[in-house]
């Protein structure tokens, strides 16, 4: 069956396609009777507006592309789902980019998105950015950018975090709560911003609390499952620190592994809590305390003020730092005996 589009219905009722084509979007200039028409007859062939034809005519892709450096991680999937609850009520298309933690993916990344592919961007950057050129290079070609958790503190625009300072404060203080005299940290890459941030809370609290703040207790975890596995298991058995804070969910797991394979009791022996969005967390064995982040809500704030950026002439987006509280959801994997 051949398709149907304007053209068509204008040939039919003998108007003009722009008649039409305002008939359809229920313009003021187009008479009530003349609307009736339209519809019945558009109705009547099944005819569906092409949503690319209208993008190109307003130069717009409809598109959002998100640049984010791992999927595993149940942040993230939540945060897309935020993002995508946004993208969907403006009818825009979501385009997920993965870096895989790797810098010049991001850059062959944003490179790739110059010449009207999408309308904006969201990112969170990967561990391994330490140069933000390729992105002032977008914004300079005029595509609004907007991160989200993980940030350049330096750009001129929105970022969208959670509390990780006072947060990774909070945990901490949790654990020395609990009985902690050495706690450790499993921190993330100190090219992160929240890395930073969430290293400087523990130190901060473990410095209030009258402890000793020894360097051997905090861990720069690499990304990688197996040499992560060997920088936990040689801090359990050198260190010995009773309580670990760890930065992500990952960190967390695998310190369970090494307490298992090393016949270290939870909570016991080490208290362990993490930054973590995992819904299994209290079916773990024991079920794990978390810092719970919002990530949802992080995902549709960062989409919300971009489509701002997209929906408004002249908008510009302010150099501005949105924060959403993270909660600490205590439970036996920190459990005082």
């Amino acid at each position: 069956m051949e398709s149907v589009n304007i053209k068509k219905l204008a040939q039919i009722l003998n108007l003009s396609i722009s008649a039409v084509s305002k008939a359809l979007r229920d313009s003021h200039d187009i008479s009530k009777e003349t609307k009736e028409k339209v519809i019945a007859l558009a109705t009547e062939l099944n005819y569906q507006p092409n949503p690319y034809a209208s993008s190109l005519r307003k130069h717009k892709s409809k598109t959002i592309a998100v640049i984010i450096p791992e999927i595993a991680n149940n942040y993230f999937t939540l945060a897309i789902n935020g993002i995508e609850s946004i993208a969907q009520e403006k009818n825009y298309h979501v385009l997920i980019y993965l870096t895989h933690e790797d810098y010049k993916k991001e850059i062959a990344l944003t490179k790739y998105l110059h010449g009207g592919r999408v309308d904006g961007v969201l990112i969170s950057v990967s561990s391994t950015t330490t140069d933000y050129t390729h992105l002032q290079q977008l914004e300079k070609n005029g595509l609004p950018i907007v991160f989200f958790d993980r940030v350049c503190e330096d750009f001129n625009t929105v970022k969208v975090t959670t509390d990780d300072y006072e947060s990774s404060y909070l945990a901490t203080k949790h654990l020395i709560d609990q009985g902690c005299k050495r706690p450790a940290h499993l921190g993330m890459s100190k090219n992160i911003s929240i890395g930073n941030k969430r290293m400087k809370g523990f130190v901060q609290a473990v410095t209030d609390h009258g402890l000793a703040m020894e360097d051997s207790l905090i861990i720069n975890c690499v990304n990688d499952t197996i040499q992560d596995y060997a920088l936990i298991k040689s801090l359990l058995l050198e260190q010995k620190p009773d309580g670990i804070f760890a930065a992500v969910e990952q960190y967390a797991l695998g310190a369970y592994e090494v307490c298992r394979e090393l016949k270290l009791g939870i909570p016991e022996e080490v208290k362990i809590i993490c930054f973590s969005n995992l819904k299994t967390a209290s079916l773990l064995n024991p079920s794990l305390t978390t810092i719970t982040q919002p990530a949802f809500e992080i995902g549709k704030e960062a989409a919300s003020v971009l489509f701002k950026a997209l929906e408004k002439k002249h908008y510009q987006l302010k150099d501005e730092n949105i924060v959403i509280k993270s909660v600490l959801v205590p439970r036996d994997s920190t459990k005082l005996f």
